[in-house]
């Protein structure tokens, strides 16, 4: 009798705890989505509800004034939109795929070899993740320089290849991998090139589409000015943000411009969460 009083208690007990933590993740979601949300709001908030005071979180008479504005302001501009689309899609879709498939490459024999330094390596490769973009700015501007790739696409393209977190990534994953299924692989007669490419990369899909996500992201609101001078070579984050500065009676348009740059990367996120979320635990899981 008593025995079972205890396991009644500590059922209630794991309920209550249970409860209490989806509480708390629960005002956690709605305190990290409140900026999202208060961004779109304010896209459908005629300009007076932007200044008004106190300020309101609701907007009262919505609006698309500010999706027409942007539309015709647009329409102004010495270089047409969609030439910067076109850019920011090059560089966001050439880039991602080569960072993917690099990092892919570097993880594997830190995987999957013995090799000597290869702690010391995988070290390093922590160490860089550390660094900060403004750290290692002046250095990228100089190597391109050097390289004579300023005022190009690849001058947006090519420092993020040097990041080392989607190395790490990747190879926290690898490493999962049971070392008897590649041995088959290599029985039945496949060489190194094709254990990794019909073996270890199906595999490793959810890493590599979380690694898309985090370089897509990154890449989309990259706006390349510290590189790129030529109006035609210009990213649409730039293009935008020139519309936006424009003066106060432009805070609709900003709003209008803020969900415009998100929107792709939550989208991405939001038909593959599935994939990021398994990915970040294992990975957090071998650390």
């Amino acid at each position: 009798m008593q025995t079972r009083h205890k396991k009644h208690k500590a059922i209630n007990r794991s309920a209550g705890g249970n409860g209490l933590a989806f509480l708390f993740l629960l005002l956690l979601g709605a305190f990290t989505a409140l900026p999202i949300v208060y961004s779109v709001i304010n896209a459908f908030k005629p300009l007076p509800e932007l200044f008004t005071y106190p300020p309101r979180f609701f907007v009262q008479r919505p609006t698309l004034q500010n999706f027409s504005e942007l539309f015709r302001l647009q329409q102004d501009m010495l270089v047409p939109i969609e030439r910067y689309l076109l850019n920011s899609l090059f560089v966001t879709v050439v880039g991602t795929g080569l960072y993917v498939l690099i990092a892919s490459l570097a993880a594997y024999p830190l995987a999957r070899f013995d090799f000597t330094g290869k702690r010391i390596l995988f070290q390093l490769v922590v160490l860089c993740i550390l660094f900060r973009t403004e750290v290692t700015a002046i250095p990228q501007y100089v190597v391109m320089a050097k390289l004579r790739l300023i005022d190009t696409l690849g001058a947006v393209i090519l420092p993020i290849m040097g990041t080392t977190f989607g190395v790490f990534l990747m190879r926290q994953f690898m490493e999962g991998i049971p070392n008897d299924i590649l041995e088959a692989a290599r029985v039945d007669g496949l060489n190194e090139g094709g254990v990794f490419w019909r073996i270890v990369i199906p595999m490793v899909r959810p890493a590599m589409l979380t690694l898309v996500i985090f370089t897509f992201q990154s890449l989309w609101n990259n706006n390349g000015v510290q590189v790129i001078y030529n109006e035609n070579l210009k990213l649409l984050p730039t293009a935008l943000q020139q519309i936006s500065t424009s003066g106060f009676e432009r805070a609709g348009v900003a709003a209008v411009i803020a969900v415009v740059l998100m929107l792709p990367p939550i989208l991405l996120f939001f038909f593959s969460q599935r994939a990021v979320i398994e990915t970040m635990a294992y990975s957090g899981m071998k650390m």
